[in-house]
């Protein structure tokens, strides 16, 4: 037998680094020509932009000026102009002396809101928690019961108006949104019809023409002396187009739910609405989670359309703020603080969603 010599190989590179913060740059940001250009020029574009922004928001911001004047001197934001009409931005024109109970009505909401969330507290005496909650925020708000003073819906504002549109907006549009969804998909041809001529016809307009309609148009069609308020008007347009958006979202869910699935219902001997409770919705509002979130992300924001019909929103209370002649031209520090409180509401929704959709395991993992 022979017996066949080897002579060493030169010794192999290391293997490429897949993990770890290099990695990830390489592969995030340098990964091609095209990606090392749009790094570099996002860089350049921070570098000119965050040093201008820190040093007029924070380095020469004046947070304590008693007047205008001494405010512009210094050269940047002038916070002290958020410090001194906070109240009106919040609180729009309600009484000064009565304005801790928004405050109170605010703080309220925001817990049922946040126990709302918690999974733990999905039992049924969690509407009786919502009935209180909101008879709590409408008694604070409009008194005249266990003596407060009696405050007209007209001097309602600020956040607490915008957190009660979005609210309701939500809670109202959701179901009447799956109900629509349902009768487009419906095999009787006039339920369906009905809700395709709605839906269609909600969605060709935009929201600001709603509520013209509500405001302007609507009490002409009313008996006489027979009125509703405007601030109803404005809610009732803003769940009439929310629900039309919601329903063909919904529907997409319905769509995408298997044919088995409804012929397992039906081999099972469920009735139209038991499949639907209990085997199809839950499946199927499952799947559209991150477009709901959308609308509702969308429909907080749109509330500060109520503008255009003279409701003290957010928007409205900052423009009035504005108008006071001593503190006039800080529109930018207005807006930004109006812009952080809906982006604080906004990403709280949308952070919300996220936890939802890994808790039902909703995305595709790789």
């Amino acid at each position: 037998m022979s017996s066949t010599t080897t002579s060493p190989t030169a010794p192999l590179p290391p293997p490429t680094e897949h993990t770890g913060v290099w990695a990830w740059f390489r592969s995030r940001l340098f990964s091609s020509p095209l990606n090392i250009l749009a790094t570099v020029l996002i860089a350049w574009l921070l570098l000119m932009f965050i040093p201008a922004v820190v040093e007029w928001a924070f380095i020469k911001a004046n947070f304590t000026a008693a007047t205008a004047q001494e405010c512009r001197a210094t050269g940047g934001a002038c916070w002290a102009f958020i410090i001194e009409k906070h109240r009106l931005i919040l609180f729009g024109t309600y009484p000064y002396d009565e304005q801790w109970r928004p405050l109170l009505a605010t703080i309220l909401l925001l817990a049922v809101i946040i126990v709302s969330a918690i999974r733990i507290f999905w039992k049924p005496w969690l509407a009786l928690v919502w009935v209180v909650g909101l008879a709590g925020f409408y008694v604070l708000m409009g008194g005249g019961i266990f003596g407060l003073t009696p405050v007209e819906n007209t001097r309602w504002g600020g956040l607490p108006l915008t957190l009660i549109l979005a609210t309701f907006g939500i809670a109202c549009a959701f179901p009447i949104g799956v109900l629509l969804a349902l009768g487009r998909r419906s095999r009787m041809p006039a339920i369906k019809a009905l809700c395709v001529v709605y839906i269609e016809l909600i969605r060709g307009v935009p929201l600001i023409s709603l509520l013209f309609m509500s405001s302007v148009m609507l009490p002409l069609f009313l008996p006489v002396g027979f009125s509703i308020d405007k601030l109803l008007r404005a809610q009732i347009a803003i769940i009439m187009f929310a629900s039309a958006y919601i329903a063909e979202t919904v529907r997409g869910g319905l769509q995408a739910i298997p044919k088995g699935q409804y012929e397992g219902a039906d081999s099972l001997g469920l009735s139209y609405w038991q499949a639907m409770r209990k085997i199809i919705l839950p499946q199927s509002l499952k799947v559209v989670i991150p477009p709901l979130v959308g609308i509702f992300i969308s429909l907080f924001k749109d509330t500060s359309l109520v503008v255009i019909i003279g409701i003290f929103d957010l928007t409205l209370a900052a423009k009035a703020a504005l108008s006071d002649a001593a503190w006039r031209g800080f529109g930018i520090e207005a807006y930004v603080f109006i812009s952080l409180i809906y982006f604080v509401f906004c990403y709280s929704m949308s952070k919300y969603s996220q936890s939802i959709e890994r808790r039902l395991q909703t995305g595709h993992q790789r």
